[in-house]
């Protein structure tokens, strides 16, 4: 979906036969967990959702959620789910990181507002708090930065390395790794379910499952929260700097 207008018949008809053809490939009958990958403005939210329904009701899925949608996407969504008893989406596949905080100015209150979990991708920001990356070295040989930063919003290397720099002295209070401390800060954020890990081999995947089963301090937690914080845009700044606005809605974090 979302690749460019097409009928209602027809776009509902990809829908289904994607689906199917998924079905088919898993070897299963049913999934899980279906996620809109974007935002498809071509077609109206109440055919997809209307789709999705009728899905769920043949029994082919069991929930169903979304990725990179803003706010308004999403919250247009669950209201037309509402309005009609369609499925709700319950999950939001978005990128938030240590270096990445923007899921917390809208989605953030969004989805504690209307119990949607997170499930967070890239948790260390394009491989850039594996802590490989330090001040006055080269970018690693083997990072996929080389090929991948174009992917991704910019990055101020001043905040990086003070981020790492961070990460490094919890690393060394806990015994943990620079990449355990940087999932396990997300873990402990509101509304992340969980975290989608890109691990190249066996020895990454060890060491990021090495985040669960334990918790950062909550004072480790506000030295990270410190280091990584940044001024939100409009409309949301006058929440974090004015006592009046934060008084009438405070900061989900």
């Amino acid at each position: 979906m979302g690749e460019g207008p097409f009928d209602a018949g027809s776009s509902r008809h990809r829908l289904v036969t994607s689906v199917e053809a998924a079905l088919r490939r898993l070897g299963t009958d049913y999934i899980d967990l279906l996620q809109l990958h974007a935002f498809d403005a071509f077609t109206p939210v109440d055919e997809v959702l209307s789709t999705l329904d009728t899905l769920m009701r043949a029994g082919k899925l069991r929930y169903v959620g979304v990725s990179n949608f803003s706010g308004w996407h999403l919250m247009k969504s669950l209201a037309v789910a509402e309005r009609h008893g369609w499925p709700r989406h319950v999950a939001h596949q978005v990128y938030y990181s240590l270096l990445g905080r923007d899921y917390e100015w809208e989605l953030m209150p969004l989805a504690c507002d209307q119990g949607v979990g997170a499930l967070v991708w890239s948790p260390l920001g394009w491989g850039r708090l594996t802590g490989k990356i330090r001040r006055g070295q080269p970018l690693p040989a083997d990072s996929r930065l080389h090929a991948t930063a174009q992917f991704g919003p910019p990055v101020d290397e001043q905040r990086l390395y003070a981020i790492v720099d961070v990460l490094d002295a919890i690393a060394a209070e806990t015994g943990r790794t620079v990449p355990q401390i940087a999932i396990a800060w997300l873990l402990s954020r509101p509304t992340v379910s969980s975290v989608i890990i890109g691990a190249r081999d066996e020895t990454q995947l060890r060491d990021n499952l090495g985040a669960v089963g334990w918790s950062l301090a909550p004072a480790q937690i506000k030295r990270l929260d410190e280091v990584s914080a940044v001024m939100p845009p409009y409309p949301y700044y006058p929440y974090r700097v004015q006592e009046g606005f934060a008084r009438l809605n405070p900061p989900t974090v």
